[in-house]
């Protein structure tokens, strides 16, 4: 196929022609266990470290009800985005799906969402891991921290699986920590988890799902992945559940640890909620490896972010919908490195313009949410031939995802309705233009 591309003449409309676009194809050099450790990589440390904070405001102890409810529709954006890359197995993920299963708008807006979401949260964990390590120079060291990253992406994907690995199991062990000091310190009180719908009400909870689901969205990036991984039809639909199901232990674990620690009000206002939860007991001399497992857990996530988006860039300009040369692969490591460096200058860009953490998770929950409402939505056409998972696990996707995108705080909900508006306009532009022309 890559070298069809390669040979074959450029079609007057690339985007209608998607799979004869003149570009070389991604080297396949990741197995199932490299992609369980990215999809790990992306998911474990965004949610543990950030969203339990927002997720607590809203619902208090009821935050465990929504990290319920996140991972069940999680676990139907997984089976979906399964069934969806083994039949197609190419960078871009949803976008991909999208337009091959419901047409082309559906697939941009899929794509337009995710790399409008997920740079706003590249931006974000780049400015968690500022705050961590030099509170005073946040922003230069958040800079700092996407060029070295960018740096390690475009020397090869197996180079990024083999840090992300080493990264995973130092998280890992720092949330080990957590929950030996948060119940071992002395402080644990079953109380805390009583009245699990006193603080915002049953709509709070639906609302910390929808944040808590910002931390169980990175299995997307496997599926991104699609050209880059061996055997695909097999690799993904093992990886994706694999690291899905390993997330949701680690999580639920921690996050009761929590709470039975330090309480919902404690986590809610603290701006880093698992070392609140440490240096309130005996054990708090174990609160500055906490930090320093949440810098790392910032790293790991920015780097799979950085992956992600740039894979979904790379398919998006390939197919025509963004500009051509963000399609470049380099003959040399077999990355998209222009899509690589575009993408770290946006989020270079936004940093310089300022960013807050809780409201980007809030922005970028809506706009992801919207990302695996159009992947479910692809899987619901799937034949009973192409389907391994019951059709209605799509259908509940679809539900799941739109209710907990519209209960998100407010400003999240009109910032990401008004970025998917400008994007479905541009699309529309777009397409009178070239019928006009």
């Amino acid at each position: 196929m890559a070298d069809e591309r390669q040979r074959g003449p450029e079609p007057e409309d690339a985007s209608d022609h998607p799979r004869d676009a003149p570009t070389e194809g991604l080297a396949r050099r990741l197995n199932t266990a490299d992609a369980v450790v990215i999809g790990l990589g992306a998911m474990i440390g965004a949610g543990v470290f950030a969203a339990f904070g927002p997720a607590a405001e809203a619902a208090g102890a009821g935050l465990l009800i929504g990290l319920a409810l996140a991972a069940v529709v999680a676990y139907c954006n997984a089976t979906s985005s399964a069934q969806l890359a083994a039949l197609y197995p190419e960078s871009g993920g949803t976008y991909v799906y999208g337009r091959e299963r419901l047409g082309s708008f559906w697939g941009y807006l899929a794509g337009w969402g995710f790399v409008v979401g997920k740079t706003a949260s590249c931006a974000a964990m780049a400015l968690t891991f500022g705050a961590y390590v030099t509170p005073a120079f946040a922003r230069p060291a958040a800079i700092g921290v996407v060029v070295g990253l960018t740096a390690v992406n475009l020397a090869g994907v197996k180079k990024t699986s083999g840090l992300t690995r080493v990264i995973v199991a130092i998280v890992l062990a720092t949330l080990t920590a957590v929950v030996v000091a948060a119940l071992g310190g002395g402080e644990v009180d079953v109380g805390n988890l009583g009245e699990m719908t006193a603080v915002g009400g049953w709509y709070g909870i639906v609302q910390s799902g929808g944040l808590l689901f910002f931390a169980f969205a990175g299995y997307a990036r496997i599926a991104t992945l699609g050209e880059e991984v061996t055997e695909p039809r097999r690799t993904i639909p093992r990886a994706i559940p694999v690291a899905l199901g390993i997330t949701l232990v680690v999580y639920a674990t921690v996050a009761v640890s929590a709470l039975l620690a330090a309480g919902p009000e404690s986590l809610a206002g603290a701006d880093a909620p698992l070392a609140a939860a440490v240096e309130d007991g005996e054990l708090a001399v174990l609160a500055p490896a906490v930090r320093l497992g949440a810098t790392v857990a910032s790293v790991g996530v920015l780097l799979s972010l950085l992956v992600g988006v740039s894979r979904t860039t790379f398919a998006m300009a390939r197919d025509g919908h963004l500009p051509r040369p963000l399609a470049h692969v380099s003959r040399r490591s077999r990355v998209p490195d222009v899509a690589e460096l575009a993408v770290a200058v946006v989020v270079i860009a936004v940093l310089a313009a300022g960013a807050d953490l809780r409201e980007a998770i809030g922005f970028s929950s809506f706009a992801v949410l919207t990302y695996y409402a159009i992947a479910n939505a692809s899987a619901w056409t799937l034949s009973a031939t192409e389907r391994r998972w019951p059709r209605w696990l799509a259908g509940l996707g679809v539900a799941g995802c739109v209710g907990l995108a519209v209960t998100l705080p407010a400003a999240s909900v009109l910032g990401g309705a008004a970025v998917l508006a400008i994007g479905a306009v541009t699309y529309a532009v777009r397409a009178a233009w070239r019928s006009g022309g």
